[in-house]
């Protein structure tokens, strides 16, 4: 059911970041299976490959995934304005500008984290998109770029935009160097100024703030929350040991419900497989998200390896996921009895 504003910023509390090549509606409706709670996020989609391009398969999700928000990359207003009300009038509960991904793609077309030098474009960008649609309309972004300072940059950036009507931002709290480093090498270096998204907090009392970059545990999530941030959204950590960070969050971050048993989670993810299959899809299209269920468990390497090794063949289905499960739970067992 799609969500209103103030439910939009409840799930905001947790949210799995935008990952390209990653988060993609396979990936999110697992996530789904694992926190009811949690505000999951599209990769981002180029407003250019929905206004140009026709690309409306990009706008494609499972109505199981809400809430769920669409991230845009782009800098035209009026192009972006365009695919907002596509994003909108598809379902989806918040649409969201990325000011951070540091990439050499995104650089050409403009967009990403080169807008953290042109806020003003920005600001006409948010401005535009609001107009347009009558979800929330909220920016991820960088604490700065290259040679800039981020106590100078972030909260004059943070107040123009914001200006503009943009009252969510997610802060990633490292600088993005586009000149020299790859994204990857992006993703440790410069440090995490943690400290300066907590300042920003306090300056901005009008605003919902949430922090991203480097977190990788319920703990920490938990603390940022009690420090007074308004969310925390996770990364990487989410995708590679969704266990640990989404099948505890509904009960220790929202509140509400109980912890999600990862086997249960396999055996609610088979009629979507079976779905998904049988209208023509690749079981590896799905299961490729799953691989770190039982990261840390017995069997888990078992598990891995069978779905990596299975899941791309043309006869692939729920009866390998179910084989694949036969050592994690062979190895629950075991432990039980230890």
């Amino acid at each position: 059911m799609k969500q209103g504003f103030s439910s939009i910023r409840a799930a905001a509390r947790l949210s799995v970041a935008p990952m390209m090549d990653w988060t993609d509606r396979h990936c999110r409706y697992f996530h789904r299976q694992l926190s009811g709670q949690s505000l999951l996020y599209t990769e981002m989609v180029t407003a250019p490959a929905l206004v140009r391009g026709g690309a409306t398969h990009l706008l494609t999700f499972s109505p199981e995934e809400h809430p769920v928000a669409l991230q845009l990359g782009g800098s035209d207003p009026a192009e972006l304005a365009e695919a907002a009300r596509m994003g909108a009038a598809a379902g989806y509960d918040e649409i969201n500008l990325n000011c951070g991904c540091p990439s050499d793609r995104v650089q050409s077309g403009t967009f990403g984290a080169i807008l953290m030098t042109d806020p003003g474009r920005v600001a006409e960008c948010v401005a535009a998109m609001r107009a347009a649609v009558d979800i929330e309309v909220t920016v991820k972004c960088r604490i700065g770029v290259d040679d800039q300072t981020p106590e100078e940059v972030l909260p004059e950036f943070l107040s123009r935009v914001g200006a503009a009507g943009c009252e969510r931002f997610i802060i990633h709290a490292r600088k993005a160097w586009l000149q020299g480093l790859s994204p990857k090498e992006n993703r440790d270096i410069p440090p995490l100024d943690y400290d300066l998204v907590m300042r920003m907090r306090g300056y901005f009392q009008g605003l919902h703030l949430s922090v991203n970059g480097g977190i990788t545990s319920l703990v920490e999530v938990e603390r940022f929350l009690d420090a007074g941030l308004d969310g925390v959204m996770v990364g990487r950590a989410a995708y590679h040991d969704p266990s640990g960070i989404l099948a505890h969050a509904d009960r220790r971050i929202f509140g509400t419900g109980e912890d999600r048993d990862p086997v249960a989670v396999v055996h609610a993810m088979l009629p979507y497989i079976d779905a998904h299959v049988a209208a023509g899809g690749k079981l590896g299209q799905v299961t490729r998200h799953m691989l770190g269920l039982f990261a840390g468990q017995p069997g888990a390497r078992l598990w891995r390896r069978i779905l990596s090794e299975g899941a791309h063949k043309p006869e692939a289905n729920s009866a390998l996921v179910l084989r694949a499960l036969e050592p994690v739970l062979e190895g629950a067992a075991v432990a039980a009895e230890g």
